[in-house]
């Protein structure tokens, strides 16, 4: 049998001199596990007083984490958290029954040349907790697990895997690591969640006859027991869990199993009843048309 499923290429956007690449949601594969987006930002190369801006939006029924390789962004929303979101720290944002946030590059950062390289995930909530009240976690990267497999080194973002837990707090059963493999060094992913997949941020890998190209991503079967070869020196994500039994609806930054939620969330968003962060009440980001 195939060690892959499919593989995803992403589709890649320049929004104002730096890249991001959309792996998820894809056509033929929405979701893996509970995980139904994921952006590659950069990396990207910023002069004195230029940065990203992400102005206030709005979310219902997943999680957010937007984890850091470099940069420094500041997070804000509409809980009234305010925290830097650093390399190798993990934020999550609980939506629930919707928050607004927005993250920008600092004052300091923007006072010299820098770079800006992470991704961005959304997080499914099972349709029990996706009227969940509103949260926001934050934990400094000294306490991610983080542990080496032979000479490959993982970072235990959130969830359980390879007998560690991440302090992460999560609604279902998932899994989402941080690997830095060295070339000539092999990895077995064990086929413990139904759901599995891997995205390639450099380097390049071998699984079983395929070999794996920077930001691709190869969406593993299940049931099998996956062994990656590091040809180049490499850093991956490699995610999944179990899936849920309800469909998906997605649309703009809303994810819910109900489309009649979603409808209730523009009227809410364009209505003004997410609630505002400080000092950015009025410039938000509209409702698309």
């Amino acid at each position: 049998m195939n060690a892959t499923e499919l593989t995803i290429e992403p589709r890649e956007k320049d929004l104002g001199g730096f890249p991001v690449r959309r792996i998820l949601p894809y056509a033929k594969r929405r979701m893996v596990g509970p995980f139904i987006f994921l952006d590659h930002l950069g990396p990207a190369e910023f002069s004195v007083d230029h940065g990203i801006d992400v102005r206030p939006h709005p979310h219902i029924g997943l999680a957010t984490v937007t984890y850091l390789f470099q940069g420094e962004l500041f997070h804000r929303d509409t809980l009234g958290s305010a925290q830097d979101i650093l390399p190798g720290a993990v934020n999550w944002m609980t939506a629930g029954r919707g928050i607004a946030h927005s993250e920008h590059t600092s004052a300091a950062e923007r006072a010299l040349p820098h770079r800006a390289h992470g991704l961005q995930s959304w997080i499914a909530l099972p349709k029990e907790h996706e009227e969940n009240a509103l949260e926001f976690y934050h934990h400094p990267a000294s306490t991610i697990p983080e542990f080496m497999v032979a000479k490959t080194k993982l970072r235990l973002i959130a969830g359980s895997a390879l007998d560690h837990a991440s302090p992460v707090k999560t609604y279902s059963a998932l899994f989402y690591i941080e690997t830095t493999m060295p070339a000539g060094e092999s990895f077995t992913l064990p086929a413990d969640y139904a759901e599995r997949a891997l995205y390639l941020v450099e380097g390049r890998l071998k699984i079983g006859r395929s070999v794996i190209e920077p930001f691709t991503t190869p969406v593993f079967a299940r049931d099998e027991t996956i062994v990656i070869e590091a040809l180049e020196p490499s850093r991956f994500m490699i995610l999944g869990g179990e899936p849920f039994p309800e469909q998906r609806f997605i649309w703009w930054n809303f994810v819910s199993t109900s489309q009649e939620r979603i409808e209730q969330a523009k009227a809410d968003w364009s209505a003004g009843r997410f609630g505002s962060i400080t000092g950015e009440e009025t410039d938000i980001i509209p409702l698309p048309q």
